[in-house]
């Protein structure tokens, strides 16, 4: 079974993050999420990728390239951004019998969908406290009867995770009219699929839909709390290590750092004398963190540099971006949802991310 991870937009509520590279190439534990996804289709069965790109596609596919994670990969272009159904259009000439769509911008949970896989034609669910934000399922014990988008009245609390498992019917059903968002859904390929066969509900024990940088903090905690730990790296003997902390091969830890898990510190990162990370932190490869620096609750993407005594919290610093000695940054506190900063460099990269 082949399986579509869709991989084609920018990503405009995640910008300026989504200026540097498309949404769905973003790290979240030092992998891109869409490469979450891949992971967690090839694990539940698929033998083979097709990944629909449009914006910056060369970033997707200098990444996974030909073969990725022991499976044939292809890949289909969707120039113009209309809606999942064409995407999954777009990936058609790919597709051979049963075939799944994951959303290359959501975190799964690889346990999840591996029993959507074994269960489909099936679609993934994850209750929620909001069901008018998403699209609603209604259920009859385990069988889907009909999906809504964004009900002003819910019938249920059941969230569609974006995540689908189609019998090879399907292909000829990709054909579906304009919502009224002007775009083509491929929730109404699942309405098709609901009318005319059984198609199994799967709840989701972890789904997170990846749209704004708070929601890239909040993916690399939960991506964090995978993690063992382990030292790969250099870590001095004089440093503080508590927790879960993983260091990659090539990453440096001088004496006097404290490191309170869950941190990730990234293949060729360093962090100097005397900085503090207190978990969840997350430094990219090749990033850079400056003596005195103390970080909380942060994400520096790969190249990322913070110097002596910056203080960074509930914040996403983006490749090439640095911050003067002294800097101190930190989120919107004051708002009720708690918004992170999000930083960029003035001129973003052109190339991918040396994840």
């Amino acid at each position: 079974m082949q399986a579509v991870i869709l991989a084609a937009g920018m990503g405009t509520r995640m910008r300026p993050l989504s200026t540097v590279t498309p949404k769905p190439m973003l790290p979240v534990a030092n992998r891109p999420l869409a490469a979450h996804a891949a992971e967690a289709a090839v694990a539940g069965g698929a033998d083979g990728l097709v990944f629909v790109v449009g914006y910056k596609a060369s970033h997707v596919r200098s990444y996974f390239g030909d073969t990725y994670a022991g499976v044939p990969v292809h890949y289909a272009n969707q120039p113009v951004p209309e809606g999942t159904a064409d995407a999954v259009d777009a990936a058609r000439p790919y597709l051979e019998g049963p075939f799944a769509v994951l959303n290359g911008d959501n975190l799964y949970d690889p346990a999840s969908v591996a029993a959507l896989f074994d269960r489909g034609p099936a679609v993934a669910a994850h209750r929620v406290e909001n069901p008018s934000e998403y699209g609603v399922l209604s259920t009859d014990g385990d069988r889907v009867t009909d999906v809504v988008e964004k009900p002003a009245d819910p019938p249920t609390n059941l969230a569609n995770a974006g995540a689908y498992v189609f019998p090879a019917a399907a292909r000829d059903w990709l054909d579906v009219g304009q919502s009224e968002r002007g775009e083509h859904e491929i929730t109404d390929v699942l309405a098709r699929a609901v009318d005319r066969t059984d198609v199994s509900v799967v709840e989701t024990d972890r789904w997170l839909d990846v749209a704004r940088p708070a929601d890239l903090l909040a993916a690399n905690e939960l991506a964090l709390a995978d993690l063992s730990g382990g030292l790969d790296g250099t870590c001095s003997p004089e440093a503080s290590v508590s927790g879960a902390v993983t260091l990659a091969e090539g990453a440096e830890v001088a004496g006097g750092a404290t490191l309170s898990g869950p941190v990730l510190v990234g293949a060729n990162a360093t962090v100097a004398r005397d900085a503090a990370l207190h978990g969840p932190v997350v430094v990219g490869a090749g990033a850079t963190v400056g003596s005195g620096a103390e970080l909380g609750n942060a994400v520096l993407l790969p190249g990322a540099t913070v110097e002596r005594d910056v203080h960074l919290r509930d914040a996403v610093l983006a490749p090439g971006c640095g911050l003067a000695p002294g800097t101190d940054v930190g989120g919107d506190r004051g708002a009720s949802s708690p918004e992170p900063a999000a930083l960029v460099a003035a001129s973003p990269t052109a190339g991918g991310l040396p994840y």
